[in-house]
């Protein structure tokens, strides 16, 4: 394959070419793999995310995602979508409104809300949903790319 080719393909946009209004989504059905795997990967091993019956002792009547797991679709959308390959995430505000289980359909959206010119910063308003209830929200702050910084 050509690198150079290769290099296009993981280039995400340029601060120039973004503008307030734009937004991009990524969704995900979250399985118990993602659960067990999320668990392992950060070693929380809260029982509410990995043991049934102490989660239907709980409030949510039986296990749940880790928000933190379903943040991570917002990372998706920033760090592959809009503004994608390339841009640096210096952060997240969040608030988890609404559990997500296995099965659940996950669509993370981010909408630029604020373009900052002289440090080349855009400020996103970020959503989690689960069908029409909102599980995740929040604002983010990125760090992108100038045409005029080149190939550094």
């Amino acid at each position: 394959m050509d690198s150079a080719l290769l290099h296009e393909d993981l280039n995400g946009y340029y601060f120039e070419d973004l503008s307030v209004g734009m937004s991009a989504v990524f969704a995900k059905t979250i399985t118990e793999a993602d659960i067990v795997l999320f668990s392992g990967v950060t070693g929380d091993m809260n029982p509410v995310h990995v043991n049934q019956e102490f989660a239907e002792d709980t409030m949510f009547k039986g296990r749940i995602a880790h928000g933190m797991l379903t943040a991570s679709l917002i990372s998706t959308v920033l760090g592959m979508k809009m503004p994608g390959p390339g841009c640096i995430y210096l952060s997240q505000d969040l608030k988890f409104l609404a559990p997500v289980r296995a099965g659940d359909t996950v669509e993370a959206r981010a909408i630029i809300t604020e373009l900052i010119p002289e440090k080349r910063r855009l400020i996103c308003k970020t959503t989690a949903r689960v069908g029409d209830t909102l599980v995740c929200d929040g604002v983010a702050k990125m760090m992108v790319r100038s045409r005029a910084d080149g190939d550094k």
